[in-house]
């Protein structure tokens, strides 16, 4: 049996208790969980298993009170007890992250750092600390080393599936996971704590007395959004759905197959993701949605600005949970929409924010650069030069496209793709003279040209759209490209000496950079 990556975690932290390292830190939600494997650990090392946490004082891995019990509920007296036991055991101390900033506490984790090592092996005793951050005194950064455990991968949900299932009455069981569901009900799973996904399970077979992949992935999305991530519908029709854009979306069809079996076999590295800039209302964020349905996989959302804190530290202990569960979800889209407002001033030693913009920039290049998940990350940014150089160096992403104001036939494409949109296909109207009419607007304020003149027609006797309905439209409308002429002409400078176009038609004549968004 493949090893799950909870038991791979496991295995490394009974090597490091072997090697007698005295204290760990493990970061985690599921204290539960993760005490069913340090049984294992410390049934394997033949160490006697102690827990204590502030409201039941010192018991065993069931509860019963030992060393004391209830009179040992302050942490000085658990370190007490450590540094006094003359037998081999392991202590899991669930409560003390909140005491470690308090000096006698610190003192007295020192002071047993240095002095278990030396105990007799008859009396070796080691601790573990359990935390929902990695947040680490100075004073014991040199002693505590720092595990992250996993949140249940594939393996570990699909155990609990079948364990939900195994519970029910016999006359359920045959009819509780219809063929295909269970493999999609452990994909909805995915991503989520042992408790969250019990929970799932547990209440789509209260309802529906049967796991409804739907009911499942319902619930994940409410879930997930704690995290900062936001499930989002991918947009139907996938790449098609976007008008123009060929260059990127030629690439974007290239790398589809790059995360098969197939591929892997072959030597072809995972794709890891693709920066997108240009002016707003060109098609950034709808090729995310677009790729995300191209592929047939999950599309999330990742809030940066909701996972800021006020108090240094905890802004990137946010976000590092937040790419943990990313790791967790396995493939998906990651959109980063706009990041250049996310991370304009991180760059900026001067910055008010306490330094909360730097750490979140030196956690998202940490993971861009060392994550092993398939998350295919797709980042939008509007002014390109508010962004830290850091995030645009090579490695960073695998392209970065210029997405420019569309071109004559981009602006057909667009305009025929949001007729088929509203059910007006097959109504002829004059899309060269309507795309000479929009010269210079952005792929939105062309797509909104069809919504608008269906009112015109509406109001004129419910008659069917017309040429003259949208040319109307089309001359009432103030574009982006008049009002912020500016900031365009700026993005594009950068966009030719920075980034590949997104259209091969600018790439051909040289002239703009970049293609629309729609």
């Amino acid at each position: 049996m493949t090893p799950t990556t909870g038991s791979k975690t496991a295995a490394d932290i009974a090597a490091l208790l072997r090697a007698r390292n005295p204290l760990l830190l493990v970061v985690t939600r599921e204290e539960a969980r993760f005490e069913r494997f340090a049984m294992e650990i410390a049934q394997g090392a033949n160490l006697e298993l102690r827990c204590w946490d502030c409201a039941t004082g010192i018991s065993n891995i069931n509860g019963e009170p030992k060393n004391g019990g209830t009179s040992a509920l302050e942490p000085s007296a658990a370190l007490a007890a450590i540094r006094d036991s003359r037998e081999r055991q392991l202590w899991i101390l669930r409560d003390m992250s909140a005491w470690l900033r308090d000096p006698t506490v610190t003192r007295g984790l020192r002071s047993l750092a240095r002095m278990l090592p030396m105990a007799p092996r008859d009396q070796a005793r080691a601790i573990i600390l359990l935390s929902p951050t990695n947040d680490i005194p100075p004073e014991l950064s040199g002693h505590a080393i720092v595990i992250e455990f996993p949140l249940p991968d594939r393996a570990e949900i699909a155990g609990l599936l079948d364990a939900a299932i195994a519970a029910l009455p016999d006359d359920l069981k045959a009819t509780a996971c219809p063929n295909g569901a269970r493999d999609l009900a452990i994909d909805s799973a995915v991503g989520l704590s042992q408790e969250e996904a019990t929970a799932c399970f547990s209440k789509s077979l209260v309802v529906e007395r049967k796991i409804n992949p739907a009911s499942v992935a319902s619930e994940k999305k409410r879930i997930i959004t704690r995290a900062g991530l936001e499930s989002v519908e991918p947009i139907a029709g996938g790449l098609d759905a976007i008008g123009g854009l060929d260059n990127l979306k030629a690439w974007l069809i290239e790398r589809a197959g790059a995360f098969t079996q197939a591929a892997r076999t072959y030597g072809l590295p995972t794709p890891r993701g693709v920066l997108l800039v240009g002016q707003p209302g060109c098609g950034k964020s709808l090729t995310a949605k677009a790729v995300a349905a191209a592929w047939g996989v999950p599309l999330l959302r990742g809030d940066l600005g909701a996972l800021k804190s006020k108090y240094v530290g905890e802004s990137e202990g946010k976000l590092r949970n937040f790419f943990k569960v990313v790791e967790a979800l396995g493939r998906c889209v990651l959109w980063f929409d706009e990041i250049d407002k996310v991370f304009s001033g991180a760059d900026d030693n001067t910055a008010a924010d306490g330094g909360v913009q730097s750490d979140q920039l030196g956690a998202m290049l940490s993971f861009m650069q060392d994550r092993t998940c398939e998350a295919f990350i797709v980042a939008t940014a509007n002014a390109v030069n508010k962004l830290p150089a850091a995030l645009l160096r090579k490695g960073r992403f695998d392209r970065i496209f210029f997405v420019d104001l569309p071109t004559e036939l981009e602006r057909i494409a667009i305009l025929k793709t949001a007729m088929r949109q509203h059910k007006r296909e097959a109504v002829g109207i004059d899309h060269a003279a309507i795309a000479a009419a929009c010269n210079n607007f952005t792929g939105s304020e062309i797509a909104a040209l069809v919504p608008d003149a269906l009112f015109i027609s509406y109001n004129d006797g419910k008659r069917e759209l017309a040429t003259a309905d949208l040319l109307t439209v089309a001359r009432g409308t103030m574009p982006l490209s008049r009002t912020a002429a500016a900031s365009i002409e700026a993005s594009r400078q950068w966009g030719k000496a920075n980034a590949l176009p997104a259209s091969s038609e600018i790439a051909a004549t040289s002239a703009n950079v970049c293609r629309l968004d729609i």
